[in-house]
């Protein structure tokens, strides 16, 4: 037999015939014609090279061939219609799924803990992945399955996917405590003459920083280019160095926080999905989630 040529909807049809006992009965449950019935049924007499039912007075009575695959088909039938009446719902509280997310070090390290959290209470069985991803990648691992979210501090156009604003933060300055020039805070003469961290995923170009000071004709000192937030306190603090870092990152620090001693745009941050999964309900569920847990991340 070749599978290639099997339709569920015959099998459905079969299942219709079985119970029912006969075509016209089949018919009335599937609210079909019976003519249709009786083509579903040579098509799939013709597929299995067996009769399937025999008519017996008014009735219509399964060959063995057919009470050995009622079973399988009825089980297969109950699968299918599961599995699509699960896409059309989700129960966090049982559901047993896990969410595949290419977020930076930012997201994960403030946004992540807030999300489990909430997860543990509202949805103990679902889980979720980290990891980092480039960007020529994250529409195809999308369009593949493998990735559900991606979060960006930068906007991201592409006809395949949906973005949603999710929060915003601000840029301020971190030294390290009783640092020797900052006693009496930082003025911007003072930000471009010390050595500086910057942090950019990107090996060369300039950041939002660097835009900002070039608006009004500056430069900053930069002594160190690295790629992730969460290596810059551990650097800070044994250091004269200082950095520019979101506050919402930087408050969990034990190190001096200082305003911008200039202006620089607010950080804006989106969440990313792939056109297909627009409408999932476990997809929706997680970025109501999300938004939820964002709120918490005002500018001030």
């Amino acid at each position: 037999m070749n599978l290639n040529r099997i339709d569920l909807n015959l099998f459905a049809v079969f299942d219709a015939i079985y119970t029912a006992g006969s075509l016209t009965k089949a018919a009335d449950v599937l609210c079909i014609t019976q003519p249709a019935v009786s083509n579903s049924l040579a098509r799939l007499r013709d597929m299995l090279n067996d009769p399937l039912f025999v008519r017996t007075g008014h009735c219509m009575t399964p060959t063995p061939v057919a009470q050995n695959i009622i079973g399988p088909a009825r089980e297969a039938l109950s699968l299918l219609r599961k599995s699509v009446q699960n896409s059309h719902t989700f129960e966090p509280a049982s559901a047993e799924k896990t969410f595949h997310f290419a977020t930076r070090d930012l997201f994960e390290a403030s946004v992540m803990p807030r999300l489990l959290a909430k997860l543990q209470n509202r949805a103990p069985h679902v889980s979720v992945t980290n990891y980092e991803i480039d960007r020529n990648e994250v529409v195809s691992a999308m369009a593949s399955g493998s990735l559900d979210f991606y979060a960006d501090a930068s906007s991201y156009t592409d006809p395949h996917l949906k973005k949603q604003w999710i929060a915003s933060d601000r840029f301020v300055v971190m030294a390290r405590k009783n640092h020797p020039d900052l006693r009496n805070g930082i003025d911007l003469d003072t930000f471009l003459r010390l050595g500086q961290i910057n942090v950019s995923h990107r090996r060369g170009g300039i950041g939002p920083i660097d835009i900002a000071l070039d608006k009004i004709g500056k430069r900053r000192t930069i002594v160190m280019r690295g790629q992730h937030f969460l290596t810059v306190p551990p650097t800070i603090v044994k250091t004269d160095l200082i950095a520019c870092i979101p506050y919402h990152l930087a408050k969990h620090y034990d190190l001096a926080i200082y305003e911008m001693p200039f202006d620089v745009p607010a950080i804006d941050y989106f969440l990313y999905w792939h056109v297909s999964a627009d409408h999932d309900h476990a997809h929706i569920w997680m970025r109501e989630l999300i938004a939820d847990v964002a709120k918490a991340f005002s500018p001030g």
